[in-house]
């Protein structure tokens, strides 16, 4: 009887600790809304284009870089998204006006391509036997969460002891230092020989053809539009609307004892909810159709935001949505990925997930612009809330008419 294959290959430990950095970095951007917006007298706006060019160079540079490592090899794919990224920090840290920050936004957008999801989750999945891979996705991305849990608390740390240019500096060296990774990133590639004779353009146009994979395109722009607008925006909402902080209680005495504390605090609070939903949500991938787990996760995300909004802010409340929503952060992340995987096999998943993923950004270009946008308009974020209801119930209804079925390789 054959041993079972390990579920911790160097593979998936070598992508947690990249993966853990390059989002660690990005989760931390809502932290300098305020002091960059004060330093220079920005509107809240100008900060906000920046967030969501980087995001949408995200989402462009995500089906490129899926298609590029799998041209070039993944690990040079992965070195060229570091240096990109590393690039895009220092020159952003350069930065005095509104328009420089924003175009060197799209380099580290292009970096976080590199680095983050497509690139790496497609590595691992080939890297996996079929029993674990939906397991080792949610590993990989709770790894993701992870970096969120320390990413916005040290960004908020470094920048009570040196200057948000400075802090840049040091983020830049710290996903350069990530290249020490790449000689674990030594994936097999276990698909049929059919898959293996089959062109990028073959299956791209199946793909295409099929509706199930048009509906998780447009399903996947709702969790896009939250994440980034929550990411970008909710620090300085927490700042500047939540009550305070009880002299005596229990943050107090955590050291959180500033709104701003509280908004920072809330984003780490979101990641380690998330490392515990997104290895859940894998598990269950294994287990249940994951088009009717997609639908459960949107059609949650939708009442407990609608919940938030609806209710006075205070310290408890903003925890409380911290950990429900937290719990549903990226958990679409291992079965939007799987499911992919499952209906057009590994040899282009990282290509597939990639032109997927440009909806998602697409989505995250809006929450973070939008939001930006209707505060300086209205001085308040309801109006933003309230459209991540409403497109966290379009993506719920859309994964109930995914038809869950393989597409087989066409026969040579």
């Amino acid at each position: 009887m054959s041993k079972p294959a390990s579920i911790f290959t160097p593979v998936l430990i070598a992508g947690c600790v990249i993966m853990l950095v390059s989002f660690g970095i990005r989760a931390s951007f809502g932290v300098f809304q305020i002091p960059i917006a004060q330093d220079f007298g920005w509107l809240r706006v100008e900060f906000s284009m920046a967030i969501a060019i980087q995001n949408l160079a995200w989402g462009f540079g995500q089906p490129l870089f899926g298609a590029l490592a799998e041209r070039i090899g993944d690990r040079k794919a992965i070195m060229l998204g570091a240096v990109v990224y590393a690039a895009g920090l220092v020159l952003s840290s350069f930065a005095v006006s509104p328009e420089a920050h924003q175009t060197y936004e799209i380099l580290v957008g292009f970096g976080i391509a590199g680095t983050g999801f497509g690139v790496i989750l497609a590595v691992v999945g080939r890297a996996s036997s079929d029993a674990n891979r939906s397991m080792s996705l949610g590993i990989a991305t709770a790894a993701g969460s992870a970096g969120q849990v320390v990413g916005p608390p040290v960004a908020e740390a470094l920048l009570s002891v040196m200057s948000w240019q400075m802090v840049f500096v040091v983020f830049a060296a710290a996903i350069l230092a990530t290249l020490m990774m790449l000689p674990l990133m030594r994936a097999p590639e276990p698909m049929s020989r059919a898959e293996l004779e089959e062109s990028m353009g073959t299956i791209l146009r199946r793909a295409f053809r099929d509706p199930s994979y048009t509906l998780i395109f447009l399903g996947f722009f709702s969790c896009g539009y939250q994440l980034a607008f929550v990411t970008a925006h909710f620090p300085a909402f927490v700042t500047e609307m939540c009550g305070p902080i009880a002299p005596g209680g229990m943050l107090h005495s955590m050291g959180v004892t500033t709104t701003s504390a509280l908004g920072a605090m809330a984003l780490a609070v979101i990641g380690m909810a998330n490392i515990a939903g997104t290895l859940t949500a894998g598990w269950l991938g294994n287990h249940f159709p994951r088009k009717y787990l997609l639908t459960a996760i949107y059609a949650a995300r939708t009442i407990i935001a609608a919940a938030f909004i609806m209710t006075p802010m205070t310290p408890a409340t903003v925890l409380l949505f911290s950990v429900s929503m937290g719990a549903l952060w990226l958990a679409t992340v291992p079965l939007t990925s799987g499911l992919i995987a499952h209906l057009y096999g590994l040899r282009y998943m990282g290509t597939l997930y990639g032109i997927v993923f440009f909806s998602h950004q697409l989505g995250s270009f809006l929450g973070v612009w939008l939001g930006g946008r209707m505060y300086d308009i209205y001085g308040s974020y309801t109006a933003v809330w309230w459209v991540g209801v409403g497109v966290g119930a379009f993506s719920a209804v859309v994964h109930l008419a995914v038809r869950e079925k393989r597409i087989s390789p066409l026969p040579a």
